[in-house]
């Protein structure tokens, strides 16, 4: 049984433009929630931005992948939950093809990926927990498109904000992502004064106010 939900737009371009100067692992210092913790980029340096897209399969069956590139639009992230396999390849040069010609912002896999040097010739984006030869296939037997899923112990609904880097991938519903981002900037910001006192000889423990710990 296939379900298919109608794309849901959950952010706007004013939040694409202030986490386009955020760090995902500027918001570590704010949260613990919202991390997916163990994909790895194909490649770096890599950084997106976009409007979650998200996919459910079941191990073998990547019909609801391919049908997912039908719905999104520029800026939106694939996001495919594997349904807890981590040794099959659900995303290879193909749907890699398809999904650059739609002008996605990035891919995330919460199992493997194939046709790497498709994938890099494409210079598309993609976070994945692997790579692997033994991939999916077009059974028809079921699927979700536009539904709440789970990556990486993460609840991710469509619409959702993405923020990909180098350090790794946050998170976040839109509606409570405008407040950590300009924490997120005031820190940023604040750390260039910081490394003009290090520069000057001032301890980083005085700084950080780890040395109240050793008094």
């Amino acid at each position: 049984m296939f379900r298919v939900n109608p794309r849901v737009q959950g952010v706007n371009p004013k939040l694409i433009d202030l986490y386009q100067k955020v760090d995902p692992s500027t918001i570590g210092h704010m949260t613990d929630f919202g991390f997916l913790k163990g994909l790895q980029p194909l490649a770096r340096p890599i950084r997106f931005v976009g409007n979650a897209v998200t996919v459910r399969i079941p191990h073998m069956d990547s019909t609801a992948v391919h049908k997912a590139l039908d719905l999104v639009e520029p800026g939106d992230v694939v996001i495919v939950d594997m349904s807890g396999d981590t040794q099959r390849s659900c995303w290879g040069g193909m749907v890699s093809y398809a999904a650059k010609a739609k002008n996605v912002a990035g891919v995330i896999i919460s199992g493997c990926i194939n046709d790497v040097p498709e994938i890099l010739e494409l210079n598309l984006p993609i976070f994945s927990l692997g790579i692997s030869p033994l991939t999916t296939r077009i059974l028809g037997i079921e699927g979700e498109i536009n539904t709440t899923i789970s990556v990486c112990g993460v609840s991710i609904n469509p619409g959702d904000l993405i923020v990909a880097s180098d350090d790794g991938v946050f998170v976040i519903n839109p509606k409570d992502a405008e407040e950590y981002a300009r924490s997120a900037i005031e820190k940023q910001e604040a750390e260039v004064e910081t490394k003009r006192q290090v520069d000057a000889g001032v301890s980083l423990a005085s700084l950080s106010g780890a040395a109240k710990f050793f008094n």
